[in-house]
């Protein structure tokens, strides 16, 4: 709301208003509710809803914040009313995003405070502009927000690389567990913040920018809702934290679990179990987590590839006995008994393995 002609803009306020009670509404929706109003069989991380029920929340405040400001205080100077709300959205919504992105990734607990700590600058920056009335103090803001979300991409995009490879060492259904259209939605958040920022004021960017704040709910309420949280045993991750690919190459691990898988996977058809993890295989086995990894690392193979693999030749099997028997069957049926949780994750493992 930087415009002053948008507050005599009754359109645009029903809007503005509209906007604020959904982001409220989606806070207390994702802080509250315990159970998963869009999937049942699903239960998102804790720590990410909490997250982003603080984001909705003060998505919420940030148009109190603007509308206060815009009406009843500092109404006589735009400059300075412009500095404190550009300085409160940047120290809260920019760091609260990227808590939201980094809790969606749960191969570790990511450190959150030097995102918090890179809004200090801004602080500072703002507290001077106002100090001494500086007109390019939201210029330098504007700059130094480019720079510390160009960072946090970069980041992030290494984080996402070590995360896929996490979740193909150690799951072997996907459906819903890659984020990579999370990074995506923050290089369109990067978008609308350049957008709207360089040439703040217009009314058609007023409008997207409420627009824009109605994807950006209705996206991490999806994306919230249907990410599974994950088994994690923190003792073991950092365990294997700390083992890089070439030292489980050299690893020395008992010799039976070759024979152990035969017998405890293979014949049995455990492989069949949804959501069956490298931890529960594991147990099963009566081995270490960390050996049972790093005998698929010397196999040249992921854990995912192998149970998926074995699911696909369980397929091809029952596929061709129902063919054989004329029985009346679909490739989804097939799939879900073939231990895939839906037929998109079985259809790329399949295209994986059989081009």
């Amino acid at each position: 709301m930087y415009a002053h002609q948008s507050l005599q803009d009754l359109l645009f306020l029903l809007l503005y208003g509209g906007v604020a009670i959904l982001a409220l509404v989606a806070s207390v929706y994702i802080g509250l509710r315990r159970n998963n109003a869009f999937s049942d069989d699903i239960d998102p991380p804790k720590s990410l809803r909490v997250w982003t029920a603080i984001f909705f929340a003060t998505s919420a405040l940030s148009h109190v914040w603007w509308y206060v400001l815009g009406v009843y205080w500092l109404t006589d100077d735009r400059l300075i009313r412009n500095i404190v709300a550009v300085g409160l959205d940047h120290v809260t919504l920019v760091p609260f995003v990227m808590a939201m992105l980094l809790r969606m990734l749960q191969d570790r607990c990511r450190k959150l405070w030097p995102w918090f700590l890179a809004q200090v600058p801004t602080v500072a920056m703002a507290v001077a502009g106002i100090v001494n009335h500086y007109a390019d103090c939201l210029d330098v803001i504007h700059y130094w927000q480019v720079a510390v979300i160009v960072s946090f991409v970069v980041y992030y995009i290494f984080a996402l690389v070590h995360y896929g490879r996490w979740l193909r060492e150690n799951y072997a259904d996907l459906e819903h567990k890659e984020v990579w259209q999370s990074l995506l939605f923050m290089i369109f958040l990067f978008v609308v913040y350049e957008v709207y920022s360089t040439n703040p004021g217009v009314m058609s960017r007023e409008y997207m920018a409420q627009f824009n704040t109605i994807f950006i709910i209705l996206f991490l309420l999806w994306r919230v809702e249907s990410l599974q949280e994950l088994d994690v045993k923190e003792e073991e991750e950092c365990v294997h934290e700390g083992k890089t690919e070439a030292n489980m190459q050299n690893m020395s691990i008992p010799s039976n679990i070759g024979p152990l898988l035969q017998r405890y996977c293979e014949e049995s058809e455990l492989y069949l179990k949804h959501d069956l993890t490298l931890s529960q295989l594991s147990e099963k086995l009566g081995t270490n987590r960390t050996y049972l990894s790093a005998y698929f690392v010397q196999q040249g193979i992921t854990y995912n590839n192998y149970i998926n693999g074995l699911r696909i030749n369980y397929f091809e099997r029952i596929y061709r006995l129902n063919r054989k028997e004329l029985r009346f069957f679909s490739a989804q049926q097939l799939a879900l008994k073939s231990g895939f949780r839906s037929y998109s994750t079985f259809a790329a493992a399949f295209k994986l393995f059989k081009g």
